[in-house]
Order: C-alpha cells, then sequence, then structure tokens
C-alpha cells in the first residue's frame, strides 16, 4: 500500500496519495548556506531555503502577500507574528483549533478552499509566495491538477516546502525528534523577518523536551509502554495508523513511548483491526479533531472511548480493558507545529505520573 499525506482543517481530514519520495530526511540540519545567507547585509537579506530536492529559492526581501497551503503553515506564520501577511489559506482550522487569540487571527484569513486550492485559484491570488506543506508534486502523483514551477514562476509566486511535512513523509529515515519543525520554524522566522520570534519558539520547545527527556530518557526501550494513535475521525470500519515518518511518531518517541505502527514505513497507513489486536498497545490516544467547543470535544472524546469498550474487535485490548485512554486533540499530534512539544509533555505526564513535573 502507497503511504498517503494527511493534512487538516476543522473537522475534516483528508487522505492523500500517490506521492513519490522527495530525497530529504526528516531530521536533517540546516544547509549552511541557508544558515549563512543575508548576514552580509542591513535586514538579513538576501534569504536562501532549499525544498525537498535541494532547489534554492532566495528572497530579497520579505514576503508581502503570503498562500497558505493548509492550517499547518499557517499557524506557523500566526505564532511568528507574521500572520497580517497571510492572503488566503487552503484547508483552513476549524473554529477554536487554535488558541485564544491565534484563532481570533486565523478565522479573519480568506479561505480559498476548504481542501486542495485549485490551480487557478492559487495562480490567481496575487501572493509573492506560496507555502506548501505537502510533498513535491512535480515528481509524479499527486493531488490533481497542481501548477508547475514555471506556472509558479510566470506567476510571480515563490513556492516552498515545509520540510517537516513535505519532506519527512518520503524520507529514508523514522521522525524520532523535532528538528524538522523547529528548522521550519526557523527558515520561515528569517523568511519573513521575524527570526526573533522565531528563536524564542524554537528555544520554548527544545526547553520542553528536554525536560521531559531528562525525566524518561533513561527509561530503557523494552520498558517504555507501547501507544496506539487511534484516529476516529478517519474512520473505524478500517484504522488508519500513523508510521514512523509522521511527526506524530517523533511526538510519542520524545515522551517515552513506543509507536506500536513504528514499523510502518511512511506517515499514515490502513491497517485492519486484528494488526492492531496483534499489537496489543498498553495506551491509546483518542485522536478526535477539535469540534470548536470543550463540550463538543468531550462528547466526541466519550464516542471514540465507547466505540472501543464496545467494539468486539477492541474491547479486550489490554489498554481498553486497563482504562488507559489519553484525550489530546489529533491536531497537536500529527500536525507539525510549536505545539508539538507541549503535547510530548503532556503524553509523558500521563504514561510517567510523578517523574515528569
Amino acid at each position: 500500500m502507497r503511504s498517503r499525506s494527511r493534512v487538516w482543517g476543522g473537522t475534516a481530514a483528508v487522505v492523500l496519495g500517490g506521492l513519490l519520495a522527495a530525497g530529504c530526511g526528516a531530521s536533517e540540519k540546516n544547509d549552511p548556506a541557508e544558515e549563512n545567507a543575508g548576514k552580509a547585509v542591513s535586514g538579513g537579506y538576501p534569504v536562501s531555503v532549499t525544498d525537498c530536492a535541494g532547489v534554492k529559492t532566495t528572497f530579497s526581501e520579505a514576503p508581502g502577500k503570503i498562500v497558505t497551503s493548509n492550517a499547518s503553515s499557517l499557524e506557523l506564520l500566526l505564532r511568528l507574528g507574521a500572520g497580517d501577511k497571510v492572503i488566503g489559506t487552503g484547508f483552513p482550522p476549524g473554529k477554536g483549533t487554535l488558541p485564544g487569540a491565534l484563532d481570533t487571527e486565523a478565522q479573519k484569513v480568506r479561505v480559498l478552499s476548504q481542501s486542495v486550492i485549485p490551480k487557478e485559484k492559487l495562480l490567481g491570488s496575487g501572493a509573492d509566495l506560496y507555502i506548501d506543506t505537502f510533498a513535491d508534486m512535480s515528481m509524479g502523483g499527486g493531488m490533481g491538477d497542481t501548477p508547475t514551477e514555471a506556472e509558479y514562476k510566470a506567476a510571480g509566486i515563490k513556492h516552498i516546502y515545509l520540510k517537516s511535512t513535505a519532506c519527512a513523509a518520503q524520507s529514508r529515515s523514522a521522525l524520532t525528534d523535532l528538528s524538522a519543525v523547529e528548522a521550519d520554524i526557523t527558515s520561515l522566522g528569517r523568511i519573513t523577518d521575524t527570526s526573533a520570534r522565531a528563536k524564542e519558539l524554537v528555544t520554548g520547545m527544545k526547553s520542553t523536551v528536554a525536560a521531559v527527556q531528562k525525566a524518561v530518557g533513561s527509561t530503557a526501550q523494552s520498558a517504555r509502554p507501547t501507544y496506539f494513535f487511534f484516529d476516529y475521525d478517519a474512520g473505524t470500519k478500517q484504522p488508519t495508523v500513523v508510521c514512523n515518518r509522521q511527526v506524530a511518531n517523533a511526538v510519542i518517541t520524545l515522551a517515552g513511548a513506543r509507536n506500536a505502527f513504528a514499523d510502518c514505513d511512511g506517515d499514515y497507513k490502513q491497517v485492519g483491526w486484528e494488526d492492531v489486536i496483534a499489537k496489543n498497545p498498553d495506551w491509546i490516544q483518542l485522536g478526535v479533531r477539535d469540534r470548536g467547543s470543550e463540550a463538543a470535544n468531550k462528547k466526541a472524546f466519550d464516542e471514540a472511548e465507547a466505540w472501543l469498550r464496545s467494539n468486539a474487535a477492541t474491547k479486550g485490548l489490554k489498554a481498553v480493558k486497563a482504562g488507559h485512554f489519553l484525550r489530546i486533540g489529533s491536531e497537536h499530534t500529527t500536525i507539525a507545529g510549536v505545539e508539538n512539544a507541549d503535547t510530548v509533555e503532556t503524553i509523558a505526564k500521563t504514561l510517567y505520573p510523578g517523574k515528569v513535573g
């Protein structure tokens, strides 16, 4: 079965198929040329970044009109303080998905599509930068009719990728840390002239994860509990699991657990319930996307738990019988962003009570 990339917007999940290798490691370090570009001039420009295949894009100034492919890149820009530059997005975040003021700001962004932005609408958007959360479609497969690099250039749009998602899903190694997410934040900070804020965000993430690692890092692999991310919103007929190229694998690993499907190469994969039974996880995260209110979220979590407890195929699982459920929103676990670090801490506190403060 081919690997699949998942994107989110509100309570809907979209599964994308047929992505081919983009040749970018999940934990790759920044290109030295990217790190040093622009340091010789005031304001930090020009700035150069590379895509999944190593192709360089140079910015002589900060972009003023940005379109994001989905809520992942939109959220990063909002957290960097560059939200006023965003003129449109695809796969918008559902109301209440982001915290406080970020949610208010996100709801003001023009929605170009509830899913993949149509080619003509994207090219005619007036953007000078498109941030792509998906894998490189120019190498085959893809999501319908997407623009070519020549068409982006003709429209005056620079096209860059999030390496923590577009590249990671097709990398040759498992995603076990948040370095790719941190690199994306740093890169977007340099592009949008918000490097100081990017440094604050990355420093905060590193501090949170380091504290967890100090508390649980010495636990032997064999002693770490197994962990199943139950993607309730993806459907219950055939479970969709997070594999070792998905950022959730890094979150689970850093929290001191073992992803039950870490032996699956790719980002997502559909399996059978017999496969889940064979794994018999110690803990299950109820993967529910934000419904927009605390009451609606509780109802969805209750439904997910009730399904596991009543279904003949799952009610005998070790985690179900022990009541080992974690109620953590899907977005914070499976979407590359700042809150991945907070989710590491949240999971660790549940799995290692008393060890993680």
